[in-house]
């Protein structure tokens, strides 16, 4: 299938856990005649929707993986990409991000602006990735959708505007006001699909013709058209159009629309808003970089005909082999084609090809720039480009946030064993942000994630989809270690065993670094140490630094400046003056006085406002400083900082002292100082630890 490339909306669906983005999906699905019945997220009909496919997904209720689709809209093709809303599970936001034109940002008309959704907001940033609002939830007690708008003006900085007013709210909630054709929908028949228009309700008239005075004003910055007209009182629907897209592509506007996903109301204004203001990937600049030419910048069109570059950006195990997920950037990639892979320079033919709809698919022959499609049979890692012969071509990578904690996982049995094996190397082929490592002290493999959550999920993943059964151990904290003021270091390796021995003095200091975890400087003068010698100082220090002396974790935030030193015509090289700089880091790090940093994390706190009370004694409880609370409609949120390891259990003892009626988000925040008892306690287990392997 062929599609015009202006004709096309590579969209994701991004938003808080429970804004409804897939229950927004399934109504699309629906709409679009993708669907011929509706299903609820929880799966109360047994069903579940269809695009959380997986089992954990519809037991949870929560979306785990980005799920894509594609739909036909009023003569426009819609890939759309549902992502996780839960923020263990935000490398899935971050890898559909990097490949979308556009996005719908969601928000609860309740709720309003949460924590996940300034982090997503902060994603698409990133990637500088247009966006349009829906305020969902308009049915719900307490909506408010100009209390939301405002608070993306204050909050999130944008520059958002209604494009709808409500016409009623909560149980009274019956459809929307086209301010822009200024009129009303009624969404009518069993499923909202039969849409009436009609005038504006006398008692919404006055709001909306100010409503539209205000969109109006907002979209003339923007075209200078829509100005002049608006001075002369002649603003017609095209021209607001046209102006509301230029505001959208510079991300300058934010339009804001209105509705109830779950009550079928609001969606396809929503679907042709897609179509009317997010732009196409003929509209968005595409850059690319030369690897053959010192990683210069490449400037990429969106046109069938130029040198294919396709990025892969999500992989999947299937029933059939490994699905790589893959946006075409440009040229056009057919069944039987030959592409390179950028990292290895490997040649790849191109077997089955595939549009993905869910956990179904249905075989192409070719995809175009602007499409996003699967492949088939293709051995690479997420993040990987394909190129067609020319100059080697490769996109940007995406962003991937380190991993805040740690489990042990042990294997029952041999069987468990080798179960286990593949099953490690499926997902962290999949998965930037899941790491596996084995522990050299203690021969245990160890899995590193963004939250209890995330290694929740692959450990049940492990045991159903590969029969691993394996145990767990307790949750690691990923603490770090930093120096605190400056130390001067200045040592002399030497060694003689026959032959020619090994000898290099280093001299210089350590100091703490403000920003980054790590920093080199050379300033070495008169060459008394050969510079060939030099790259062997900076890799010494950084092998030090992988260990800290306290207790064992990484040495972040340290600068090593390399003053002065003394080589050896035979007995020098670049390993002794490696084990030189590692005895000297040993030599300065206790004297620089080390100290204990501890991950904290983000948390929010929503629940009834009478159990607010309650809320702050479990944070308090757990190291928490709360940095403020907000109460609006007999609701309360509460945000804290605390410290990642006092949060194990929480959502127990949070379900305990609130009836089950309240729900927190968590996300890594920064490094801190480690209290004083913390650092003791660390440090017993640490030296504990080291006696009994000395043992």
């Amino acid at each position: 299938m062929s599609h015009e490339i202006q004709r096309i909306r590579n969209i994701g669906i991004s938003a808080h856990i429970d804004s409804g983005k897939t229950t927004l999906t399934e109504r699309i699905l629906f709409y679009a005649d993708k669907i011929h019945a509706i299903h609820d997220v929880k799966g109360k009909d047994g069903v579940g929707a269809t695009m959380d496919h997986m089992e954990l997904e519809r037991e949870r209720g929560i979306t785990i993986t980005s799920a894509s689709t594609y739909v036909e809209w009023e003569g426009h093709h819609l890939n759309v990409i549902d992502t996780p809303g839960h923020v263990d599970f935000t490398i899935e936001v971050e890898r559909a991000l990097r490949v979308l034109d556009g996005a719908i940002l969601v928000l609860c008309s309740v709720a309003g602006v949460q924590s996940q959704s300034i982090t997503v907001d902060r994603q698409m940033r990133r990637y500088k990735v247009p966006r349009v609002a829906f305020i969902n939830k308009c049915d719900r007690t307490g909506a408010n959708p100009e209390r939301v708008t405002a608070a993306l003006r204050d909050k999130l900085n944008h520059n958002a505007v209604l494009m709808q007013l409500p016409i009623g709210l909560e149980a009274d909630h019956e459809g929307v006001v086209d301010l822009v054709e200024m009129k009303a929908l009624y969404f009518r028949g069993d499923n909202g699909e039969t849409i009436e228009e009609g005038p504006i309700p006398a008692e919404l008239q006055e709001q909306a013709d100010a409503a539209r005075t205000t969109l109006i004003d907002a979209a003339s910055m923007f075209s200078d058209d829509l100005m002049e007209a608006a001075l002369e009182e002649t603003v017609t629907p095209e021209l607001l159009h046209s102006a509301v897209r230029e505001g959208v592509l510079s991300l300058d506007l934010t339009p804001v629309f209105v509705g109830s996903a779950y009550k079928n109301k609001g969606v396809q204004p929503l679907l042709d808003a897609v179509n009317a203001y997010l732009p196409s990937p003929l509209d968005l600049p595409i850059e690319a970089i030369d690897l053959d030419e010192n990683e210069a910048s490449v400037k990429l069109a969106s046109d069938p005909e130029g040198q294919t570059v396709a990025y892969a950006f999500k992989l999947e195990e299937g029933r059939y082999g490994q699905l790589t997920f893959v946006r075409v950037y440009q040229g056009r990639l057919s069944k039987g084609d030959t592409v390179f892979r950028a990292s290895t320079g490997k040649k790849i033919k191109i077997g089955r090809l595939v549009r993905i709809h869910a956990d179904s698919m249905e075989d192409i022959t070719s995809a175009e720039a602007g499409d996003i499609v699967g492949l088939f049979g293709i051995d690479c890692h997420s993040g990987e480009t394909f190129y067609a012969d020319g100059p080697r071509l490769a996109m940007t990578s995406m962003h991937v946030p380190d991993p805040v904690i740690s489990l042990s996982v042990t294997p029952v049995d041999s069987t468990a064993q080798n179960n286990m094996s593949k099953a490690l190397q499926r997902f962290t082929k999949e998965d930037p942000t899941f790491r596996v490592r084995l522990d050299p002290e203690s021969s245990e493999t160890v899995i590193s994630g963004m939250g209890e959550l995330h290694l929740e999920v692959y450990v049940e993943r492990m045991k159903r989809e590969y029969r691993a059964e394996v145990e767990t151990g307790a949750p690691q904290v990923a603490y770090r270690e930093a120096i605190s003021q400056r130390a001067e270091f200045d040592y002399t390796h030497k060694k003689q065993t026959g032959g020619s021995g090994q000898y290099a003095k280093v001299a210089g200091y350590l100091e703490p670094l403000e920003e980054g975890n790590y920093e080199f400087v050379d300033k070495i003068r008169g060459g008394r140490i050969p510079g060939e010698y030099v790259p062997a100082c900076d890799k010494g220090f950084q092998e030090a630094m992988e260990k800290g002396r306290l207790i064992g974790f990484p040495v972040v935030g340290l600068r090593a400046v390399l003053e002065d030193g003394n080589s050896h015509a035979v007995d020098s090289s670049d390993m002794a003056f490696k084990v030189a700089s590692r005895s000297a880091f040993r030599q300065a790090y206790s004297r620089a006085k080390p100290r204990i940093l501890e991950p904290v994390m983000k948390v929010e706190v929503e629940g009834p406002a009478e159990f607010q009370g309650a809320i702050y004694r479990t944070l308090m409880q757990r190291r928490g400083n709360v940095l403020g609370s907000t109460e609006d409609g007999g609701f309360a949120r509460v945000e804290a900082e605390v410290p990642l390891a006092a949060m194990f259990g929480y959502s127990t003892d949070l379900r305990s002292e609130t009836q089950g009626k309240a729900e927190f988000t968590m996300e890594f925040a920064k490094y801190a100082p480690a209290p004083s008892e913390v650092t003791t306690e660390l440090k017993e287990k640490y030296s504990g630890q080291v006696a009994q392997e000395d043992d």
